[in-house]
Parts: structure tokens; sequence; C-alpha cells
């Protein structure tokens, strides 16, 4: 009886700051004090962690510290390592709309130099095609289809 109320009180606790992380990302990219306190949030979160969501959060957070690097080596590792946490998740849950999100959402916003941009129209095409299924979360990821600069201003008109 013990070890399922522990479970349930760790999802629970994953599932409130799973709800924060979403509040925060929108913003994570703005300043280098938000990419900070992002990444901050989701540093307990295990490279092998079983919530893959999280896992493709602290990918996208390792690729925005990328942005504030001070040396060319520094800004490679977070990038790397970002993109490894990110590609991870959407191969361990290929079917979930928000890694694919995520997905796309770093690889639309990085430099072409990067060379990160290989699924944006397959993410793209995924989120399309699955956002009627998206249940609870389909207000968040019509938020972002709406500020993705993959998304035609025609397109985003099916969303509004």
């Amino acid at each position: 009886m013990k070890l399922i109320a522990s479970i349930l009180c760790l999802f629970v606790l994953a599932s409130a700051d799973l709800t924060e992380i979403r509040k925060m990302y929108p913003d994570a990219s703005k300043t280098e004090e938000s990419a900070k306190a992002f990444h901050e949030k989701l540093a307990a979160v295990a490279d092998n962690d079983a919530n893959k969501v999280l896992v493709a959060y602290k990918g996208a957070s390792e690729t925005l510290l990328s942005k504030y690097g001070n040396t060319l080596g520094k800004k490679t590792k977070h990038m790397k390592a970002g993109a490894s946490l990110i590609d991870a998740a959407v191969a361990a849950e290929s079917d979930n709309i928000e890694i694919r999100m995520v997905r796309l959402s770093v690889q639309e916003s990085v430099p072409k130099i990067v060379r990160y941009k290989k699924n944006i129209k397959e993410d793209k095409a995924f989120i399309a095609a699955n956002y009627g299924k998206s249940g609870n979360l389909k207000e968040y990821i019509k938020n972002f289809i709406l500020r993705s600069k993959s998304f035609s201003d025609e397109e985003k008109k099916a969303y509004k």
C-alpha cells in the first residue's frame, strides 16, 4: 500500500512539474536568465527518465543554453547534448505530439549552421495530422502552432 501511495505521489509531483515546465517553455528562449531558470527546473530529470516528455524538455533546455555559451566548445556541447535527448525522447515515443512539438520548436529556431533541422517537415506534418487527438494539450499545441515559423499564415488560420 505504501508503494502505491509513493508512486501516486511521484506521479502527482511530476504532473505539477510538467505543468510548470509547459508554462515556462514559451518564454525560456527570450533571455539568458529565463533559459537558465528553465534549465535549472529540469536539472533533476535523468537522461533516461521514464517520462520522455520531461526528457524532451530537458533537451530543449540544453539547446537553449547553447545560445548563451561563451565559447564554441560550450555551445557545441549543449547543442549536441540537447539534440541527443530530444531525439531519444522521440525515438522512445514517436507518437507523442508534445515531444514532436518540442523537437520542431528547437529545430525551427536553431541556426542552419547547427544542422539540426532534418525533421521539421516530418514533425510539422505529424502535429497537423494529430492535433485533433491532442486532448488536454490542444490549447497548448494551438498556441505553439500560432507562434511557429514552420506553419504559414494560411495554415495558422485553421487553428484560430
